[in-house]
């Protein structure tokens, strides 16, 4: 195991459910971590409990990964508090499950903003820097669902945008690597979170299908693990139980509460 010990990562969307998993993790190998997600009270809830757990440095940003600002504001955050980043782990993003006839524009915007030039633009703040240091870390969500061709019915735009990241990742991942920078995309099935927890009428065969958080926390911290000379490009674990010809969450769910 690569020692982490007195490393700086930003995650965000890491008030709950992965992110969230993640920045423990890190904490308790020793990571100072500077977490981002929407709601400032959860941020708070989530700093004091990883502050009890872990001895590490931990600072809490109220972000809107859609809104370049406040991107900058999490970057900029960030480098006062700690100088460098070493670790960058993009998790925020949105889901939406409609027919493509039926999907608001509204809903469109903002899974782009959200799902595609989140990444993108909290990525360009923070590489130069790793450019300069010839070394760092950029891990990011994307989505098992790319594996499908053609992308599973009803998540038409959600897949496809994941699919422009997940090229642009792999693109991004033959510029850095002469620069000591990874690049590693994460293909997770689907995920146990307040999403799925929520469903109305979700049987109990289709909880058992889902992963656990800790399941993508291990892909993360692999990734972390391997040897300087060496970066996992992909990484895909998808539910053994889960076709997605059939997936676990269907369309009459989707407005569930």
């Amino acid at each position: 195991m690569v020692n982490l010990k007195g490393k700086t990562a930003i995650i965000t969307g890491a008030s709950r459910g992965i992110g969230k998993a993640i920045a423990e993790k890190l904490a308790e190998n020793g990571v100072n971590v500077v977490i981002a997600a929407r709601s400032k009270e959860s941020l708070d809830k989530t700093v004091d409990e990883i502050k009890k757990k872990s001895k590490v440095k931990v600072i809490g940003v109220p972000t809107d990964v859609s809104k370049l600002e406040d991107l900058k504001n999490l970057y900029n955050a960030a480098v006062k508090e700690f100088k460098t980043v070493d670790i960058l782990i993009n998790n925020a993003g949105v889901s939406s499950q409609y027919p493509f006839d039926k999907q608001p524009l509204e809903d469109i915007e903002n899974l782009a903003h959200t799902n595609y030039l989140g990444y993108v633009r909290l990525i360009r703040l923070v590489i130069p820097e790793m450019i300069a240091r010839r070394e760092g870390a950029i891990i990011n969500m994307v989505s098992g669902s790319t594996l499908c061709d053609p992308v599973p019915k009803t998540f038409v735009t959600y897949s496809s945008l994941k699919v422009g990241l997940r090229a642009f990742l792999k693109g991004l991942f033959w510029e850095m690597r002469d620069y000591g920078i990874k690049i590693t995309s994460i293909l997770p099935g689907v995920v146990d979170t307040d999403l799925t927890g929520k469903l109305q009428n979700i049987t109990q065969e289709q909880t058992d299908r889902l992963m656990s958080t800790s399941t993508v926390v291990d892909m993360v911290m692999f990734a972390l693990s391997v040897p300087d000379n060496a970066c996992p490009l992909e990484l895909a674990v998808i539910n053994q139980q889960t076709p997605w010809t059939k997936p676990v969450i269907d369309y009459e769910q989707k407005q569930a509460k």
